[in-house]
């Protein structure tokens, strides 16, 4: 038995007290200061990403993963946006996130495109069962490739060192020390003016037919936009509550709709290549999948811009423009 078959021990997954956390999350409301606000968001999706690494270890749900990756990709956006609020710290925690992130997004995009193929082949003909299942089959054998890659990334002292990383920029000190000029619970409302603006300076600069990589930019500005709600709404009063409860519907509808569109890319491109390392059966399967994903591509860029629309008005009912 060589020591690439030999059984693991299973080792306990980090929890919350290990990291110097609470028994439960910390809680932030209108009056405390945004400092306090940004610790209690990480220390909330700190907690997110380790309830869900036991099941990501283990692979049995594919929806562990995906939320483990979205505590993690959450976490990075606070930092981003207002890191410097917790310490110089800040900056190299959101790098060691971005590491981990490219493991775990390898793993999603595979789990995104098995999960789409299955669902699109299994409506094709009988004879072409066998070579669908081929196709399929080529995919997984990628993915556990890249799912062994995420295991050893898990199981390392990077991933530890990172973690005790995180809490101690979650732990809420005393007293928030003294600053010039203090950021308030109000500048985090405030500051949605900005990812709202670089979104519509985006949105804006686009041709009527833009590219692809273009609109998958759309969806990481409006993602940061919809993260910067989520930070937010704790802080506001009742009624910008109310407004930013709808702005993060609109941001999540906006990246379902271009999620969509750049899940169809992705798949078009993944089934043109593979055409030339596959027998002539498989290839003709890969060519049916590409042209579904290209019609759902084109059924997307038909309405994106309207669901824009909805974002742009429920952001400008949180913060008008001046």
């Amino acid at each position: 038995m060589t020591a690439e078959t030999l059984p693991r021990k299973n080792v306990p997954s980090t929890t919350p007290a290990a990291l110097g956390l609470g028994d439960r999350p910390a809680k932030a409301g209108p009056g405390d200061p945004a400092a306090t606000h940004v610790r209690v968001k990480l220390d909330v999706e700190i907690r997110a990403l380790l309830a869900h690494e036991p099941g990501t270890k283990s692979g049995t749900d594919p929806e562990d993963l995906h939320q483990m990756r979205v505590a993690l990709r959450r976490m990075r956006s606070v930092l981003k946006l207002s890191g410097r609020l917790v310490g110089p710290d800040a900056e190299p925690v959101r790098t060691e996130l971005g590491w981990l992130g490219q493991s775990l997004g390898d793993v999603r995009d595979y789990d995104v495109l098995i999960g789409h193929l299955r669902e699109v082949v299994a409506e094709f003909e009988v004879r072409d069962q066998p070579a669908a299942r081929r196709l399929v089959s080529k995919f997984v054998t990628e993915r556990g490739v890249a799912k062994r890659r995420l295991t050893r990334a898990l199981a390392s002292p990077r991933y530890a060192s990172m973690l005790q990383d995180i809490g101690r920029l979650a732990r809420q000190p005393a007293t928030e020390e003294a600053d010039e000029s203090p950021q308030t619970s109000a500048d985090l409302v405030a500051g949605l003016a900005k990812p709202h603006r670089k979104l519509a300076k985006a949105v804006k600069a686009l041709p009527s037919d833009p590219p692809d990589d273009d609109l998958h930019a759309l969806r990481i500005y409006g993602k940061k936009l919809r993260y910067a709600a989520e930070m937010a709404k704790p802080a506001a009063k009742k009624k910008q509550a109310e407004r930013i409860q709808r702005l993060i519907k609109a941001t999540k509808n906006f990246q379902t709709v271009l999620g969509e569109h750049q899940d169809a890319c992705v798949a078009a491109d993944r089934m043109r290549g593979v055409v030339a390392s596959v027998d002539a059966e498989v290839a003709f399967i890969a060519g049916r999948v590409a042209e579904k994903e290209l019609l759902r591509r084109a059924e997307v860029r038909a309405v994106w811009r309207d669901v824009w629309a909805e974002v742009d008005a429920a952001a400008q009912a949180v913060s008008p423009p001046m």
